[in-house]
């Protein structure tokens, strides 16, 4: 008996894992825009955040789909809009946080955990989601420095830590949009340590004479760079851009 119900259990996991890297190449083969559910929370529990959410609107995320348009101009996608942002009822409860060790068990497990927490917290919205987001807002007065914001390209989930005041707005959508692309298996191009650019796939114009400053920030790479040692946090979308290698790991270019 035990026996059988570990192959259904073995079974069901392999039609899972079938079924999301089937999910994964239609979605990256962009016939149709990929629809993006984002759902606030309160991460610290403040009644400032709790004032904030309640302003957020969808066209607080709509400059969001708009530069993703407008990137996927560059690189002739074919759809006028790519992604589509949808805003969801604020969520009460905290996804599991990633693991600290990092070990390959407690990611796994933690993986699991976020699926199911996914599962269980998705606020029905108007379209069913592709992509759901979780932006977990600090009060800034009490957190000057966020952890480190997930997400998984399995499941097309993300756990992204912002500020909970307009006067971050902008800089949010930057680390919402790149985590985003994380969904869609565009990876980092910054060093871990550093957190500056890795060149060349990390400069928004590794071609540019002289290299530096760098005027814009790619989007994975996260910073601008101003010379070999420094490099600026961009105030906004506007101040980055998605470069070839991003735009090959999504689908964008072949």
């Amino acid at each position: 008996m035990w026996r059988k119900f570990r192959i259904i259990i073995l079974l069901l996991i392999l039609a899972t894992v079938i079924q999301e890297v089937w999910l994964d190449k239609a979605d990256l083969a962009w016939k149709h825009n990929l629809y993006v559910a984002v759902y606030p929370i309160n991460a610290d529990g403040s009644d400032e955040v709790s004032a904030y959410l309640r302003t957020l609107s969808r066209d607080d995320f709509e400059p969001m789909a708009e530069y993703f348009a407008e990137e996927a101009t560059s690189y002739q996608l074919g759809l006028r809009r790519p992604i589509e942002v949808q805003l969801g009822d604020i969520v009460d409860e905290l996804p599991p946080e990633p693991p600290k060790n990092g070990s390959i068990l407690s990611t796994m497990l933690w993986s699991l955990k976020f699926r199911l927490f996914a599962w269980q917290h998705s606020p029905k919205v108007n379209v069913r989601p592709d992509i759901r987001l979780y932006l977990l807002y600090h009060d800034p007065e009490n957190n000057r420095v966020l952890g480190h914001s997930t997400a998984l390209n399995k499941g097309r989930i993300g756990r992204v830590n912002l500020f909970g005041s307009s006067a971050y707005a902008k800089k949010n959508l930057v680390v919402t949009a790149h985590e985003l692309l994380h969904t869609l298996n565009a990876t980092d191009k910054y060093d871990l340590q550093s957190t500056l650019p890795i060149y060349p796939h990390g400069y928004a114009e590794p071609d540019k004479i002289p290299l530096y400053p760098q005027n814009f920030a790619e989007l994975m790479g996260g910073r601008i760079p101003i010379n070999d040692n420094d490099a600026e946090i961009p105030k906004g979308l506007r101040h980055t851009m998605i470069g070839a290698m991003t735009a090959r790991e999504i689908g964008w270019l072949r």
